[in-house]
């Protein structure tokens, strides 16, 4: 799942007739980063949530046949937040047995290979976790040596906005606006969340600055 329905207040005025995942970076949309990403690691189904002129989303990746994947969108008639929009999607995300599914933050770009992640039986999140970037110096989690999640003590990384997931994470939840920050939170008390330190490159795309960080990085200085 791409979690595309933000309405990228940070990113105005560039967002206030384009929704975020539709900014170019390296000539290509943010979004379809995250489709050729996936698509190399071998993910063919990918749901897309969206909010904020998410027509606009539809209208550019249709049915992700030219991307050769298949995509479904979950739409929102108000911004459910991370866990809601993902707690909506669940259906289009598991089923049949299958139950683990990735989470991708529309508005970040990394250059890890998303299959080399996996999770364990023991756990019900592994999230992805990284060197802590100048506008989050404090970090957002700690990580053990067994490799558990932890929110204190341990040296901070930052979450990367990449997780695998497991339906358990959302059981008792209510549909309606919730964020994933909370849950996540829970499940870490119970010591039920794994982590992988990332440490090659990562960008969380929040500013016009850093969407230009990003274009240099992947277009070589040329834009």
């Amino acid at each position: 799942m791409i979690l595309a329905a933000g309405k990228g207040e940070r990113m105005r005025p560039l967002t206030l007739t384009t929704p975020k995942p539709l900014l170019l970076a390296g000539d290509r949309p943010l979004i379809v980063h995250h489709l050729d990403n996936l698509k190399r690691a071998g993910f063919a189904d990918i749901v897309i949530n969206h909010a904020w002129l998410g027509s606009q989303i539809e209208e550019e990746l249709g049915d992700g046949q030219r991307f050769g994947v298949s995509i479904t969108y979950s739409a929102e008639g108000e911004p459910l937040e991370t866990a809601g929009g993902i707690l909506q999607a669940l259906p289009l995300l598991t089923g049949d047995g299958d139950d683990r599914f990735m989470v991708i933050n529309g508005d970040i770009w990394c250059d890890l290979d998303l299959a080399s992640l996996a999770l364990p039986d023991d756990a019900d999140a592994m999230l992805v976790l990284t060197d802590n970037p100048e506008h989050n110096p404090t970090g957002d989690f700690g990580l053990d040596r067994d490799g558990s999640v932890v929110t204190e003590g341990a040296p901070r990384l930052t979450f990367t906005g990449i997780s695998l997931l497991h339906r358990r994470l959302f059981e008792g939840l209510l549909p309606g606006p919730r964020k994933l920050a909370p849950v996540l939170k829970g499940a870490i008390a119970r010591k039920r969340v794994k982590g992988f330190h990332h440490t090659g490159q990562w960008l969380d795309i929040g500013t016009p600055e850093r969407l230009q960080a990003l274009d240099r990085l992947l277009t070589g200085g040329r834009n």
